[in-house]
């Protein structure tokens, strides 16, 4: 698993975040998470808390800004709901820019923008300091079921090769004068993409027997990923430590 087209998302270090172990980097992600989940909506300070404390991983870890926002454009599609809510959801209305807006909704937008943003970040940074075998091997040491880790380092295996695939059936159209790109092609496009699966199938088929006459038996060795030490421990768990004091101070502060 020590190729390098398994490690297309990590940014390379050194770093403090990068010497982390990968499972403890996990804990404390899924920790930041639930306490940026639980903060609640109205507290507009603690969100800015909560991105600064992002924004100062990001930098400790020397994650590039440019990377980070190049990869937050997965949130695109999340951000369009968002933006809908205000003008389907129902309740009392205010008036923003002259639009007659639902009040919930608003709340409802900010709330999914807010708390997805900051999610997505946080899986961002941790993606960008560990490689992509060691976050596989922390979720080993996390004692998540093999067949899922099995599965994601198969998927990151192969994915360059499907891709590779992709690229020469369309050179092979394009070299036959036909090169589909407007709504009215779809019908090719369409085409394409059943052959690649088929394709695909047909590789995966032939890769799981030579596997098995190689003596597997549905689970991958263990990699055996070290443990942490309590200063480890104690280290990777202030960024959520911090964030779950925000979350509380502002709930004091409504309450």
């Amino acid at each position: 698993m020590g190729a390098g087209h398994l490690h297309p998302l990590s940014v390379p270090g050194p770093s403090p975040l990068h010497a982390l172990r990968a499972h403890t980097k996990v804990v404390a992600t899924l920790l930041f998470v639930l306490a940026v989940v639980t903060t609640p909506r109205e507290a507009f300070w603690a969100y800015g808390v909560h991105a600064l404390v992002l924004v100062g991983l990001a930098r400790l870890g020397r994650v590039p800004a440019r990377v980070m926002a190049r990869r937050m454009v997965l949130e695109l599609p999340f951000l369009a709901f968002a933006l809908l809510l205000p003008f389907v959801a129902r309740g009392p209305d205010v008036e923003v820019l002259g639009l007659h807006l639902s009040q919930d909704g608003l709340w409802a937008a900010w709330n999914v923008l807010a708390k997805g943003t900051l999610g997505l970040a946080a899986s961002l940074v941790l993606v960008a300091t560990t490689p992509t075998v060691d976050l596989l091997q922390g979720l080993e040491r996390l004692r998540v079921p093999p067949v899922f880790t099995a599965i994601a380092s198969f998927m990151l295996r192969y994915v360059e090769v499907i891709a590779a695939e992709l690229r020469r059936m369309q050179v092979a159209r394009i070299s036959r004068g036909h090169d589909p790109r407007w709504i009215w092609q779809l019908r090719a496009m369409a085409s394409t993409v059943g052959a690649l699966f088929v394709r695909t199938f047909e590789r995966g088929e032939r890769v799981h027997l030579a596997m098995v006459a190689r003596g597997y038996e549905g689970t991958m060795p263990s990699t055996g990923a070290p443990s942490a030490t309590a200063i480890e421990w104690s280290t990777v768990l202030l960024a959520p430590l911090a964030a779950a004091l925000v979350s509380m101070a502002a709930w004091g502060a409504l309450g």
